[in-house]
């Protein structure tokens, strides 16, 4: 066995309205899987995964639940370690104009039913067998601490204005595709510069509008106004990134009838819904 860390990759169980599932073949290994990669060097993994589908396929697709992990062997020794999401199509679901290749020769949509015949692995038919159990659409309320921000002890101005570190606006840079991953359509922070500053690379790059509000800032928050505004999203069921602070992250939490995770700054976590009620969690560290 080897010693080596394990090879990351990343991909989707692509569905569609119908009950088919998104199948590519490779003719390398001549085998059908579902659309998966090797993560680029320094990328996130839920930025692999849609990149990988759009290349492979060429649609674009959002995430949604995350399905368990494959671990392998690689011909090299190496272990290899792939996570996927139920994915949804974005901009339509036409592969008829895709360029086959070297690496995709065959882009299919398929019966669920004909994919488990396809299907060449056994551990890609248990992840299908997964994503179908899951195949209900979901919503994502993503919950985010601000990025990296300037010590207080270095800062005597107003502390709503207290901006982020070199470090916090890359982070904030680096947020961009891990929002777009979960095509996150609304975007609501404290109105402090820090948490307003973590959104707005994801607002310049997808068009959206940063809502600021008071009740989510250190100054300003109560257990009621969180519990008021969270529940209130959770009901709208639209794709959210809400930004806050430490200290008010417990209520927001709370909110949604969870334990803390103490998040640290730039850190997220997922929360997959449907009406209301939480289907799925995943966290994510944006350094």
């Amino acid at each position: 066995m080897s010693s080596q860390p394990d090879v990351p990759a990343a991909g989707a169980v692509v569905l569609r309205k119908g009950g088919d599932v998104l199948l590519v073949h490779r003719p390398k290994y001549d085998d059908w899987s579902f659309p998966k990669g090797k993560l680029d060097r320094g990328e996130h993994v839920l930025a692999a995964a849609v990149r990988e589908v759009a290349e492979e396929t060429g649609l674009s697709v959002r995430l949604g639940v995350p399905l368990g992990s494959q671990r392998y062997p690689l011909a090299n020794g190496r272990m290899k370690k792939v996570r996927y999401w139920v994915g949804r199509t974005i901009d339509g679901d036409d592969v008829s104009d895709y360029v086959t290749n070297a690496e995709i020769d065959d882009v299919r949509w398929v019966s669920v039913e004909k994919a488990e015949r396809m299907l060449t692995h056994r551990h890609d038919r248990h992840t299908l067998r997964e994503a179908v159990g899951l195949r209900r659409k979901t919503s994502v309320l993503v919950v985010l601490r601000h990025a990296h921000a300037r010590a207080r002890s270095h800062w005597h101005a107003d502390d709503r204005f207290r901006p982020l570190l070199r470090t916090g606006s890359l982070q904030a840079d680096r947020l961009v595709p891990v929002l777009s991953a979960y095509d996150v359509r609304r975007l609501v922070s404290s109105s402090s510069a820090r948490c307003v500053s973590t959104l707005v690379p994801y607002a310049d790059a997808s068009g959206r509008a940063v809502r600021s509000e008071d009740g989510l800032s250190e100054e300003h928050a109560t257990r009621e106004q969180v519990t008021a505004l969270v529940e209130g999203l959770l009901d709208e069921g639209r794709r959210t990134a809400l930004c806050t602070h430490r200290p008010v992250l417990p209520m927001v939490f709370a909110a949604l009838g969870m334990e803390d995770p103490h998040l640290q700054p730039g850190e997220l976590v997922a929360v997959h819904h449907r009406h209301g009620r939480i289907v799925a969690l995943e966290s994510h560290v944006v350094r």
